[in-house]
């Protein structure tokens, strides 16, 4: 599976250092063996051949030398990877330059680092002229924009795919071998994949290939022997086999130097994390001044969010494995500032660049200097780490009086546009530490009040307050569990206690993001080149607006709040275990539907601690708005939004895979339809079941003929006892709400959207399986092959998901398939945000869909049945519900099954009439006002003057 998230400047780095020294040192080693050029006397002889793939400097230029001579051509995709690691080492570089100009007397160990890396990168641009490269380089088409060079753009970076899966495939094997199972299963690349059917020129490495091959037995190898000596000889201790690199793995590959380079790897890790945590946090900020001024669902922007702070964690990652103990921020935010921020201030520039031809070479555009302490998020961090002080000085949630100075009496309408610079960052950092104190009050309270209320003696800085851990049960804040929970275990501390090195940078990331949800929603945005960008608020946004409309508390739309929908099933439910004289026959659903409904009440979008919670303090924004934690957070509505959609989602499959009406209903319709008795599908139901298609019918398709087979093949497709056990099994396991509502755990209902897709895979989009995504979804795309794309592209002109009760349904429009290759971290979040829009909001709106209020018209529609055939004492229903009363608890399945069969005009005829008189659409069962089944919203992205600065802010590097 080809992962989509684009590598950072230092995964970048490793990989392509990784391949290039694989490449030169196996084609070194070739030309080595070859008796030609190991003729006694020749400079090869002398050169012994490299079994470990660690090299000097030294010895890569000699090996680049040796493959000159002798090799006929060295692929291009070889010339891209000298290029991008040059570039790499540059970068890092020039940022040590700027460093070592911070300090007023000139460091030694840096200048004499300076001197040693820039030793190393002559050395490399050495390799590059040696091999070839620069007439190579001349021979490149321009990249100044044309379609053309697209092309070749495209074409070249599949080149490198090629090579890099040669060398995985090799490396492949080499894990093999060092597990000490032989190599007999694998001989390698095949040599002959190095030549294009065609017989036009290939990119890839035939110079390494022939090492691959499978070794020929030595002449007289495999004879048996003469005599008695025979026996003797084996018993001797075979000969050791000679080193090679057949068990040395791809990431041992790698250039030998002293502790210069290691810092100097270390340093490039560092700023490959900026440069990321840079780019994202615009392209974030972005986001939310569209869910503002745009009118953007807010749990579009908070699961984009979620996304970039698993891509900072990537990062963050490199770090922690490589260079262990030197992750927090602490440390690496000290390091790139080498540890004096106000000097750095001046040190650090933001240039645009464009690239001029295929060498590499680029043209400046613009440059202004960095604001070194708000694009490395130092307010952000320091900011929290005052928080955490000053939170662990008492313990009691409320601020010291010295903090009460700086952040009191924060004024939430405060007017942004004539506030001085020093007077926004006042107001920002108020009300970040405010909003942190409210976070903690609330996440911590079923702690806190289980020590002053009910006398238990839980120690605070020995509470497992993670979002997983002991607590799990007590749902407290939606969306936001897990970072929560971190900056409580940091604040409930020991007094004094130094947690900066527990603090990592996607924590200050998310933190940063949360902080200019707010902002951006006030007017004030951050731009690298413009800085503080101001505006007008948009008048009569609130952050609640999604959450309000998904929960509707008020009941002032009816049929479209989760919270509405939830009473009336529950009353419909109830009512139903009475019809069938079981009082316990829906009491499991309803329980798991009652707790859905008080935590959405009570902890989604407004929470008790508004009202006061007893011997907790008051909120910090109580002067103005006592539900500040949500009523300030764009951020927390939308993250909360989005695992309540989520939620909602789960329950709703796994209700329906324990009740047989939604199956049984989707099947009538299908035949009233097919046989006429309906003059039109109601959209509801036939929406679901083009939405639901592999749920509702055994092949996926609505069946035309033998209506009762149908059903009856699709109610026996539910596997084995074994496999129905295994999956009971899961469920009863279960340590969480999300793991209790698995879908996978259910029988027929087990499609995911994209929403519960991007959660169970950590928000690491490498890590959901093809097989769970739909097959309209960009990401899907994004990893198939040209011809699977082409096939997909035409299988998407079928039926639209949801028929919206008109004759001229409207039909999706997705945005072009962009390409994988050379995706930017901003391109793929915006391919990403279609699906996530198109899921939420727009045109396969699985998470829009209101479970409840449909479970109830279904309910309804099967009582009005009940009752209509009752008062015309039809034959079918007196013979199933009156002669076997009290003996079948499943009526209404055979009252379907009986339908199906056609055999009764009147029945048919009934039904029809009651699904006539309660047509409904999907639009009459969604959250939203609307959706958006043609993207448009998304389609007008980028054409304003905000979307124009925030775009030439995603070319920049430092």
């Amino acid at each position: 599976m080809a992962s989509v998230v684009p590598r950072n400047t230092y995964h970048t780095y490793k990989r392509d250092m990784q391949r290039l020294l694989y490449w030169i040192i196996h084609a070194s080693n070739t030309i080595l063996q070859s008796s030609a050029a190991a003729e006694p006397g020749s400079d090869e002889h002398q050169n012994s051949q490299n079994v470990t793939g660690q090299v000097t400097v030294k010895e890569l230029v000699a090996m680049a030398k040796t493959i000159s001579k002798h090799a006929t051509r060295v692929p291009g995709a070889i010339y891209r990877k000298l290029q991008s690691v040059i570039r790499a080492r540059t970068t890092v570089y020039e940022a040590f330059q700027q460093l070592a100009g911070l300090d007023t007397k000139p460091d030694p160990e840096m200048e004499e680092s300076n001197v040693g890396h820039k030793y190393f990168i002559d050395a490399l641009q050495e390799v590059f002229e040696v091999l070839g490269g620069p007439a190579w380089a001349r021979d490149q088409p321009s990249e100044t924009g044309s379609q053309g060079s697209r092309a070749n753009a495209g074409k070249e970076a599949e080149l490198d795919a090629e090579l890099d899966a040669e060398v995985e495939k090799a490396n492949f094997s080499n894990k093999f071998a060092a597990l000490g199972l032989g190599n007999s299963a694998y001989d390698g690349p095949d040599t002959a994949a190095a030549d294009s059917s065609d017989g036009e020129e290939s990119d890839e490495p035939k110079a390494a290939t022939a090492v691959h091959q499978r070794r020929q037995a030595r002449p007289g190898r495999g004879k048996k022997k003469k005599g008695g000596k025979r026996a003797k000889k084996s018993k001797q201790a075979a000969k050791p086999e000679p080193a090679t690199l057949d068990q040395v793995p791809l990431e041992s590959y790698r250039i030998i130097e002293d502790s210069d380079g290691i810092v100097t790897d270390y340093l490039l890790a560092v700023y490959a994390l900026f440069e990321e945590s840079i780019d994202l946090r615009l392209y974030i900020s972005g986001v939310w001044h569209d869910v503002a001024y745009k009118g953007l669902n807010g749990a579009v922007a908070a699961t984009l969010a979620d996304l970039a702070t698993a891509m900072v964690k990537r990062a963050e990652a490199a770090i922690m494995i490589e260079f262990p103990g030197h992750e927090s921020y602490e440390t690496v935010m000290r390091t790139i500032t080498r540890g004096n921020i106000e000097k750095a201030m001046s040190n650090f520039s933001m240039s645009l660049h464009r690239v001029s031809n295929g060498d590499g070479r680029t043209e400046k555009m613009e440059e202004a200097n960095l604001d070194v302490k708000e694009q490395f998020l130092i307010y952000a961090y320091q900011d929290l780490v005052d928080f955490v002080t000053d939170f662990q000085t008492t313990r009691s949630g409320k601020p010291t009086k010295r903090m009460l100075e700086q952040i009191d009496k924060w004024n939430p309408t405060l007017d942004l546009r004539r506030a001085t610079k020093e007077q926004r960052l006042r107001w920002r950092r108020s009300y970040t530490i405010n909003w942190l104190y409210d976070l903690v009050n609330v996440y911590s309270s079923i702690v806190v009040q289980r020590n002053t209320m009910r006398g238990e003696h839980h120690v605070y800085e020995k509470v497992d307050w993670a979002a997983d851990g002991q607590w799990r049960e007590h749902v407290r804040l939606y969306g936001i569990n897990e970072f929560a929970g971190i900056v409580t275990s940091l604040a409930m501390q020991k007094p004094g206690t130094d947690v900066k090195k527990r603090i990592s940078p996607s924590l200050v990331f998310q933190l940063q993001c949360i902080v200019d949800s707010l902002m951006v929603s006030r007017g004030w945005s951050i731009s690298s080149f413009r800085g503080h960008v101001l505006e007008p608020p948009k008048s009569g946004f609130r952050p609640r607006r999604d959450v309000d409309l998904f929960l509707d508390r008020e009941n002032q739309r009816s049929g479209k709040g989760y919270l509405q929908g939830t009473d009336v099933l529950k009353e419909l439910l109830e009512r139903d275990s009475m019809l069938h004289g079981d009082p316990s026959r829906h009491q499991g659903q309803i329980a798991v539907l009652e707790g859905l409904l008080w935590d959405f009440r009570d902890w989604l979008g407004e929470s008790k601690y508004m009202s006061g919670l007893q011997t907790l303090p008051p909120s910090r924004f109580s002067n103005s708005n006592p539900n500040g934690l949500w009523e300030y957070s764009p951020f927390l509505c939308g993250v909360g939004l989005a695992e309540g959609l989520e939620l909602g989602y789960r329950f709703g499959q796994l209700l329906w895979d324990q009740i047989p009406e939604p199956m049984l209903i989707v099947h009538l319709h299908n035949m009233l339809v097919q046989k006429k008795y309906l003059d039109r599908p109601i959209g509801l139901f036939a929406s679901l079941g083009e939405t639901f298609r592999a749920a509702f019918f055994a092949d996926g398709r609505p069946p035309t003929s033998d209506f009762p087979q149908a059903l009856s093949n699709r109610v026996d497709k539910t596997g084995t006892r074994s496999a129905q056990r295994q999956r009971a099994r899961r469920r009863g396991q279960a340590n969480s709400l999300h793991a209790m509502l698995d879908v996978t755990a259910n029988s027929f209902f087990s499609q995911k959207s994209n929403l519960l897709l991007y959660r169970e895979s950590g928000w690491n989009l490498d890590r959901i399986p093809n097989e769970d995504l739909g097959r309209q979804t960009l990401l899907l795309n994004l990893r198939s092959d040209a011809e699977s794309s082409r096939q997909r592209s035409a299988d998407m002109g079928g039926p639209h998901p949801l028929r919206l009760e008109s004759d001229n349904d409207p039909m999706p429009v997705l945005p072009r398939r962009p390409r994988l290759e050379g995706l930017s971290r901003r391109e793929l979040l915006e391919a990403i945000r279609v699906d996530i829009y198109s899921d939420i909001c727009g045109p396969f709106p699985y998470s829009s869909l209101n479970f409840p209020w449909v479970t109830a018209r279904i309910m309804m529609l099967f009582m009005t049945f009940e009752d209509q055939l009752k008062k015309l004492h039809n034959p079918t229903y007196n013979q199933i519900y009156l002669a076997n009363s009290g003996r079948n608890p499943e009526k209404r399945v055979f009252l379907v099954v009986a339908a199906l069969a056609e055999t009764d005009e009147e029945c048919l005829r009934t039904m029809a009439r009651v699904m006539e008189e309660q047509r409904g659409g999907w639009m009459d069962h969604i959250y939203w006002e609307d959706l958006d089944v043609s993207l448009d919203q998304l389609r007008g992205q980028g054409k304003s003057g905000r979307a124009n600065v925030m775009a030439a802010d995603a070319c920049s590097i430092m």
